[in-house]
């Protein structure tokens, strides 16, 4: 599947609005790099948009059991800076799907590249996890997903605050990610929700920003890989802790809570910078 997406400055600027990359922060210059026109830089964690095909999973052809679906990991290495503005390219292609049951549901694994349209260069490698959780028992293969990164059984050695804000998947969701679940009521509860939820790139997003800030000290240019898998979903306003484990390298480890309902919502999270 091959989709070109051309974007604008005003994109990424939204894009970091939508992940709170300026929220309490809007008379740093550091995090106005992000957010102010003047010396833009994109935001890593931005690639998620980039290239995207849409919520294709959606359509009647397919037969899924949509509004049941969960976004269960993501992952993306940068391999050059991505732009604030032009045209890219997103060929995503289904590395894997299994099997786990009738009543367990399956596990689809999704690959995008995203190139410079104009270029042809690679810039990011983006992988998506999603767990169909109604549309199990098809006879396929039941294993062979790769493992997790371990989180190591220590203390961590830093601890991270962010916010979201009740009205921040309304926001977010005009980077292109138009999923009613976390608009609608009626949607969210007939997925099992109470109300509607925030993305899971979303919260990726807020988690990536706080990780550049004290990690990469908001040199975009440093961030080289980011992954997690999603372990519950985060509703828009709660906060957020990042508890993160400095590895040999540049990596570190890292896992996510919900601080108002001490939920684990990002685990097995792993990082690299240069």
């Amino acid at each position: 599947m091959v989709t070109r997406h051309a974007f604008t400055r005003r994109d990424a600027i939204l894009y970091a609005l939508g992940v709170g990359a300026a929220l309490g922060r809007a008379v740093d210059a550091r995090a106005l790099r992000f957010v102010y026109e003047e010396g833009l830089q994109a935001l890593p964690t931005m690639a998620v948009v980039l290239g995207y095909p849409g919520f294709w999973l959606r359509e009647p052809r397919f037969g899924l059991d949509w509004p049941r679906i969960l976004h269960a990991e993501q992952a993306v290495e940068i391999h050059r800076p991505l732009p604030v503005e032009g045209a890219v390219r997103g060929e995503t292609n289904i590395e894997n799907l299994l099997d786990k049951g009738k009543d367990k549901g399956a596990v689809l694994y999704l690959r995008r590249e995203v190139f410079d349209d104009r270029s042809g260069e690679l810039l990011a490698t983006v992988r998506q996890t999603s767990f169909l959780r109604g549309d199990g028992g098809f006879g396929g293969r039941r294993d062979g997903g790769p493992e997790p990164f371990p989180i190591p059984d220590r203390s961590c050695d830093i601890v991270l605050e962010s916010r979201t804000t009740p009205e921040q998947a309304l926001i977010y969701r005009l980077s292109g990610d138009h999923n009613p679940v976390h608009v609608l009521p009626e949607v969210a509860r007939r997925a099992g929700f109470e109300k509607p939820i925030l993305h899971g790139l979303c919260t990726y997003g807020v988690v990536g920003c706080a990780l550049l800030t004290h990690l990469c000290a908001d040199d975009a240019s440093r961030l080289r890989r980011l992954d997690v898998r999603f372990s519950s979903p985060v509703f828009p306003g709660e906060s957020i802790r990042t508890d993160v484990w400095l590895l040999a390298d540049g990596k570190a480890a890292f896992q996510s809570r919900v601080v108002e309902r001490d939920v684990l919502v990002l685990n097995n999270g792993y990082l690299e910078i240069r």
